[in-house]
């Protein structure tokens, strides 16, 4: 430190100086951890990727397997009435027949 500069002088001078290296400090720790935060996220954004694309493809296969089976149950019911519709008057005339017999 100078004897020729006051007290007060020279303390500000330290402070800027302190400043100045700890707002350097500080620059270079942030672009190290958004250097290091793109790398994290190069490996680990298409793992994620993937399994959210497994994820989705599970839940498509179990609606559309689900909306098929709704499907294949409805019209299997749609046929059954049908035939029971046509049968019933069918048997109910076989009846009257062998009654009379």
């Amino acid at each position: 430190m100078d004897d020729d500069k006051p007290i007060t002088e020279q303390a500000m001078e330290t402070i800027t100086s302190a400043v100045e290296a700890t707002k350097d400090a500080a620059v270079t720790a942030v672009k190290k951890v958004k250097k290091a935060a793109k790398k994290v996220a190069k490996k680990v954004a298409p793992k994620k990727a993937k399994k959210a694309s497994k994820k989705k493809a599970k839940k498509a296969a179990k609606t559309s397997s689900k909306k098929a089976a709704k499907k294949s149950v409805k019209k299997a019911a749609k046929k059954a009435a049908k035939k029971t519709a046509k049968k019933t008057p069918k048997k109910a005339a076989k009846k009257k027949k062998k009654a009379k017999r």
